[in-house]
């Protein structure tokens, strides 16, 4: 471990230290109640055997004994113990001691004949008993003090109406728009309310408002939080942070309250931001409660409407809230005069993404080898996130290996394991599977290289991957595309198709390996059909709804949108659509059938082709 994290620490340039140690203080000590209680014992040990005084406890016995032979100087009686010293020198008092006192009417009597000092000892319950009450008060009164204290001000019994926003001040937020990039057209977008923060003179002066809020939407992992922060940085306000699932708790009322003292706290603070994440958790479409009734959401949702129209902009206080969910916003949020602005943090494309590597790249030592241009065209689709994520897989793989830089072997294999999976080296397949994934995969990436619209092939690999992944052609994208004609979903559609086809060919059976290609095979053929208006037979009508939100994947339940005859005429345009791709990848792999034959041995043996390899071995091959 001590050798991985040195490698860890010279792979990362050393950033800011602590402020104590740039200060030469040491580091802050944190109280705890364990050094009261060690305290308490120790100073309890000390008075017990040290600095109290000796007294010797002997039995009734020996005192009688004592007092007998005229050794006792004086003698306290009291109700249950009899206490008192031996003679010392010159008939002082000496060596003291305790015995316990035993029913003895003749005892007065003989101290008398002895000359022995004698006094008794009142000893009054009344203090006794109230110490016993006020001492174990005192204890939990102040064990509870310390563990209010430790839970902080927002903890308490009655402070659950008080709101959990985080406060970061001017100089706490550190974030300004130099730390964000890939998504210039938003915070080109909040420009203006970053002029506003700073001269709010200059629009007051010409009558303009401001927007009340702004509504950032996007997928997730796009840097909608990153972007309200980098607003607050650049305007130097302080800026209040809160997750929209943080207003409702378990007691009714609690959230609307929340909201109050929120907007209460920022209009103190003017001018400030207010950023409320995962607005969906609050701000979802009132009704939508199937149990009827009164809903504590809906409530805190009232609240927070309320609350936006009772103040004005010139106070100061904007509001900045990111949602990736914005269809199932409740429409009064969005009405002009709540959240009048919209702005949209899409994924971004290749110059965004190479711009958003250089920056999460920049505590990195990176190797001669390193393109980030070629890194960002590999990674088409990935957001934010998964590019920060990208670099440091990176950084970790190269500190294993006892790299001093990260080259591009590491960020290869980073590209691999977020989009298939981590390696699973110790999945043995036996030589039959492992020669039908080969087959399967060389049939991906002959078709990939075959048709006119499909991207080139990066490389192959039989190395099992992920949970169910056995092997994966990665192809890589020449340019970022927001478009598909009618010719690139058909030969997508190929591609997908081409692994099964190629165990048809070549073992004359099939597998389940192909089970996810006809999935996603089925969703692409079903969009044509119903979609896209992209069938002959069904002419230019959309029969089905999206089946799934504007940025989040998954299927979701769909109304019926067409009848049973038209769903039937449905059904068959799609199976023949898949058939005639069925029939022309067939004659593609029966064409090329020596380079599948040849690729598939190649990568049984090596585990790895690269793209390159296969276009030579296509080179060599009549052209389909």
């Amino acid at each position: 471990m001590g050798n991985l994290e040195d490698r860890l620490r010279s792979l990362f340039r050393p950033g800011d230290s602590r402020k104590a140690q740039q200060d030469g203080l040491p580091p802050k000590v944190h109280f705890s109640i364990w050094y009261f209680l060690i305290a308490f014992l120790l100073i309890t040990l000390l008075q017990q055997y040290i600095l109290s005084r000796k007294v010797e406890t002997i039995p009734y016995s020996q005192f009688k004994q004592q007092l007998a032979v005229d050794n006792v100087s004086t003698v306290t009686i009291g109700p249950e113990s009899i206490s008192g010293a031996f003679k010392g020198k010159d008939n002082r008092p000496g060596r003291r001691f305790t015995t316990v006192r035993v029913d003895d009417p003749g005892l007065v009597k003989e101290l008398d004949e002895h000359h022995v000092g004698y006094s008794g000892l009142y000893q009054s319950r009344f203090l006794g008993t109230v110490l016993s009450w006020i001492v174990p008060i005192g204890i939990f009164f102040l064990i509870w003090r310390y563990a209010m204290k430790k839970m902080g001000p927002g903890m308490g019994v009655m402070s659950f109406s008080k709101s959990k926003a985080k406060m970061f001040a001017e100089s706490g937020t550190k974030v300004t728009f130099n730390d964000v990039a890939g998504i210039d057209e938003a915070k080109e977008e909040l420009q203006e309310i970053v002029d506003f923060l700073r001269t709010p003179e200059k629009f007051r002066k010409l009558g303009g408002r401001i927007p009340k809020g702004v509504l950032l939407v996007g997928p997730p992992g796009t840097g909608k939080t990153l972007l309200a922060r980098a607003v607050a940085g650049e305007a130097k306000v302080p800026f209040f942070s809160i997750s929209g699932s943080e207003f409702v708790e378990m007691f009714v009322g609690v959230g609307a309250a929340r909201v109050r003292d929120l907007f209460s706290q920022a209009v103190n603070q003017a001018p400030c931001i207010i950023f409320i994440d995962e607005l969906d958790a609050l701000g979802k479409a009132r009704g939508m409660n199937v149990m009827g009734g009164h809903d504590e959401q809906e409530q805190t949702l009232n609240q927070l409407l309320v609350e936006m129209d009772g103040f004005e902009t010139n106070k100061g206080v904007i509001i900045m809230a990111a949602t990736n969910r914005p269809e199932i916003l409740d429409p009064a949020l969005l009405r002009p005069g709540r959240f009048d602005r919209q702005v949209l943090v899409d994924r971004p494309d290749i110059d965004g993404r190479e711009a958003i590597l250089r920056i999460h790249s920049r505590e990195v030592v990176l190797g001669p080898d390193v393109d980030l241009r070629k890194i960002a065209a590999r990674t088409a689709g990935f957001v934010g996130a998964d590019l920060a994520n990208l670099i440091n897989e990176a950084a970790l793989m190269a500190a294993r290996k006892n790299k001093e830089a990260v080259e591009a072997e590491e960020f290869d294999e980073s590209i691999d394991r977020v989009i298939a999976g981590l390696q699973k080296k110790n999945r043995v397949m036996n030589p039959r599977e492992k020669e039908i994934v080969a087959c399967h995969e060389c049939g991906h990436a002959i078709v990939a290289e075959s048709v006119e619209h499909a991207d080139r092939v990066h490389k192959i690999t039989v190395i099992p991957r992920g949970i169910a992944a056995l092997g994966y052609t990665q192809q890589q994208p020449t340019e970022d595309r927001y478009l598909l004609t009618r010719s690139e979903l058909l030969d997508r559609l190929a591609v997908l198709l081409g692994g099964r086809v190629a165990e048809e060919l070549v073992f004359g059976e099939i597998s389940t390996g192909a089970q996810n290609d006809l999935q996603r095979a089925t969703d692409i053929a079903r969009s044509m059909v119903a979609e896209y208006g992209m069938s002959d037979r069904l002419g230019l009508v959309t029969y089905e709804r999206p089946g799934q939100t504007r940025f989040l994947p998954g299927n979701f339940p769909q109304n019926k949108t067409c009848s049973e005859e038209k769903a039937a005429q449905i059904d068959e345009e799609i199976s023949e659509v898949m058939e005639k791709a069925h029939r022309r990848v067939r004659e593609i792999l029966t064409s090329r059938r020596e380079v599948l034959d040849e690729a598939a041995r190649l990568l049984f043996r090596k585990e790895v082709v690269r793209g390159e390899e296969l276009r030579e071995l296509l080179g060599k091959a009549p052209t389909a």
